[in-house]
Parts: C-alpha cells; sequence; structure tokens
C-alpha cells in the first residue's frame, strides 16, 4: 500500500520496537495527525478471545467522559408515549414500521446509532440483514434495547461508545479526536480500557490483551505498553 509524505514524515517520529506508555502514544498520534480535518483517534486492541465460542464474546459499552468529539445521529423506534419521550430527548429520527421499506428498499441509512424500544424490536429484526453488516443493530448489551429511551439518548449524545469483537477478535473503537487535549484522551482512553478489562470472559485462557495500538484516521499506528495498561 502506497502511503502519502505526510504518512512517511509522521512514521518517522514513532519508533516501531518500542511499546509506549499510553501518556507518550497520545502525544505521538496527536503530534502525527497532520491532515487538514480533525482526525479521530482510535484505539484497536487485539484480544486473545476466540469469538467462535459464545463465552468468549465481548460486547459492551461505556460513556468516555470527554465525549467523542463526534456528532451522533440517532435514530429511535418506538411508538406511542415512548416515541414522544424519544424526541423530546433530542433523538433526530423516530419511527416504527414506516421506516422499514425507506431502509430496505430506498437505502436511507443517514443515522449513526439505532435504539429501540423492546416491543419494537420484532419489526427491527425485519432490518437484520441490512442494519447487521453495518453494526447498527440494536443490542440489550449495549442499552441500545431499553425502555428508558431518554436515558440511551442522553449517554449515546454524551460520548457512549460501543465495542465488540470484530471477526479476527480485534476491538477498534474511537477515543476522541486529534483536537482534544492530552489528559482528556487519556481520560477517555483509560475509561475504555478499564471497561474492556472488566468484561473479560472467564473462559479466556492466556493473554486478554495480545496488544494495544493508537492511530489517527490518516496516521502511522503507536503500539503500547500493554502490562503497564494492566496493572
Amino acid at each position: 500500500m502506497k502511503r502519502g509524505k505526510r504518512y512517511a514524515e509522521a512514521a518517522k517520529t514513532i519508533d516501531r520496537t518500542v511499546l509506549y506508555d499510553a501518556p507518550e502514544a497520545i502525544s505521538l498520534v496527536k503530534k502525527a495527525a497532520s491532515a487538514k480535518f480533525d482526525e479521530t483517534i482510535e484505539a484497536h486492541i487485539r484480544t486473545g478471545c476466540d469469538g467462535r465460542h459464545a463465552d468468549q464474546q465481548i460486547r459492551g459499552a461505556v460513556v468516555l467522559p470527554h465525549g467523542t468529539g463526534k456528532t451522533v445521529r440517532i435514530l429511535v423506534f418506538a411508538k406511542g408515549p415512548k416515541a414522544d419521550e424519544a424526541l423530546a430527548a433530542g433523538a433526530d429520527f423516530v419511527g416504527a414500521e414506516e421506516l422499514i421499506p425507506k431502509i430496505q428498499n430506498e437505502g436511507w441509512l443517514d443515522f449513526d446509532v439505532v435504539v429501540a424500544t423492546p416491543d419494537m424490536m420484532g419489526v427491527v429484526g425485519r432490518l437484520g440483514r441490512v442494519l447487521g453488516p453495518k453494526g447498527l443493530m440494536p443490542n440489550p448489551k449495549a442499552g441500545t434495547v431499553t425502555m428508558d429511551v431518554t436515558k440511551a439518548i442522553n449517554d449515546i449524545k454524551a460520548g457512549k461508545v460501543e465495542y465488540r469483537l470484530d471477526k479476527t477478535n480485534i476491538i477498534h473503537v474511537p477515543v476522541g479526536k486529534a483536537s482534544f487535549e492530552e489528559d482528556k484522551l487519556a481520560d477517555n482512553f483509560q475509561t475504555l480500557i478499564d471497561a474492556i478489562m472488566k468484561a473479560k470472559p472467564s473462559a479466556v485462557k492466556g493473554a486478554y490483551l495480545k496488544s494495544v495500538t493508537l492511530t489517527s484516521t490518516m496516521g502511522p499506528g503507536v503500539k503500547l505498553n500493554v502490562a503497564k495498561l494492566m496493572n
């Protein structure tokens, strides 16, 4: 893969043979984020889980103390008073069955998170093939299937992020923007790591966190010292 001049310059500032402490890694990633837009800083966590086994799955959500820096568009599937409550709480879109053809047939996906009340999951289930592959399917573990739509919306707007294993047993989560101050990125990152440590499945044998890398949207990755993170 051919990389640009900017990436090459940024890569020179990072020693690939070194495992960095979190504060230093955050500083390096921030400096390497030199694109013309405000790059997202992401954590990529390679786990020792085997996601093919149900007892080694990881899925949950955590509210980052300083938010993600991203404006999140929320779609809520609800009816009656719950639909009114969702609108009052600041949901961007609220609806029920009438949204199915719009999403299924017209390809409407102008939202980032989907919340549903439990009674609407039969309806939402019909969208599984569309929402599932995009990671948009509401899930009780992530707090997006709930009767308390106000709390769900407030948490998401405050900076709630979902974490889950991908097919290669890696977790990818945004921890903020390159414009954030280093201490705020550090707070967000530590909150995420604490949540993932708590979510460790008891069935996992051997190393739980194999490697942790921080990177910006366009910048090179910086590997962290995992042993220090787990202390």
